[in-house]
């Protein structure tokens, strides 16, 4: 039986930067001292920013000129919107709106 040992050190390596990386906000901020300020708004300032950046990365391949006219990301991106303003469910807004996505690319707008 071979022992591989650069894959043995590679396990051991990432398992101890993922453990650094979990408990250092615990030692960090623990001991019963209070979060900073600039913490506690980046904790309620991000979520909103990433949401932005996703909406960005999802549309920024979009074709206007193209045969479909952008149709299928439009269309998506406002069911995604109206469903989680119904609904207010993250996870079932996302899914949804991929999976009509899906639909229209494939059989609706097929080529």
């Amino acid at each position: 039986m071979s022992i591989d040992l650069h894959g043995m050190a590679l396990v051991a390596i990432v398992a101890a930067v993922t453990m650094f990386i979990r408990f250092l906000p615990f030692v960090v901020f623990g001991g019963g001292r209070p979060t900073p300020r600039f913490i506690t708004y980046l904790a309620g300032m991000l979520p909103c920013a990433i949401m932005a950046m996703l909406v960005v990365y999802c549309l920024r391949g979009m074709d206007l000129t193209g045969p479909t006219h952008g149709l299928p990301e439009l269309l998506s991106a406002a069911a995604v919107v109206g469903l989680h303003c119904w609904k207010k469910n993250t996870l079932l807004s996302i899914a949804a709106g991929t999976a009509l996505y899906m639909v229209l690319v494939q059989v609706v707008f097929a080529a």
